[in-house]
């Protein structure tokens, strides 16, 4: 485990590392979407079961519109924000790496970070930092060690004022709020 700060991440360490790192609301832990082997690697850290989806960080609103089926008005009036939204994909095979099924859950991020992942340009995993099962750490010094140090790279931001992002499934004729 590095310890490196927010502007000293590269788009090397987005495409090739799993990070811990904050984001607008609770510390997220992830990785490359694309990359199959650290996709495995998360999975395993978290304690998760493979079949159990996880989400992106979109690099922009313009990826999101490429590669699901959705409204532009829901993306502006959702995204950058404490949403994820949960889309339908074009093709059923994309980003099977972190979803099995026919939908995605998408975030763009109010923080920081965000910059890092849009001009890496990839789709990045974004899922709580915790252990799965385990309640979700609102402090840098609560996320559980064995976590941290089975990550490539940690960002400490201290204490986060957020909670999980708000999940709304935007795949059918109605919106549903699967997450308050």
């Amino acid at each position: 485990m590095e310890e490196k700060k927010l502007n000293e991440i590269s788009v090397a360490d987005i495409k090739t590392k799993i990070i811990v790192y904050p984001t607008d609301t609770v510390y997220g832990i992830g990785c490359n979407a694309e990359d199959v082997s650290l996709v495995n690697r998360v999975y395993g850290i978290k304690k998760r079961k493979r079949d159990v989806p996880v989400s992106v960080i979109a690099p922009s609103k313009k990826w999101i519109l490429d590669n699901f089926v959705c409204k532009k008005e829901d993306i502006d009036k959702y995204l950058p924000g404490a949403y994820t939204l949960v889309v339908r994909k074009k093709n059923p095979q994309f980003l099977n790496t972190v979803s099995l099924g026919d939908s995605v859950g998408v975030r763009m991020i109010r923080h920081k970070f965000q910059d890092a992942v849009s001009v890496a340009n990839i789709p990045f995993v974004t899922t709580s930092a915790n252990i799965s099962g385990k309640e979700t750490p609102k402090s840098f010094l609560g996320i559980d060690i064995e976590l941290k140090n089975n990550s490539d790279i940690v960002v400490d931001e201290g204490t986060l004022k957020g909670k999980p992002s708000k999940i709304i499934d935007i795949t059918g004729l109605f919106k549903k709020v699967l997450r308050d």
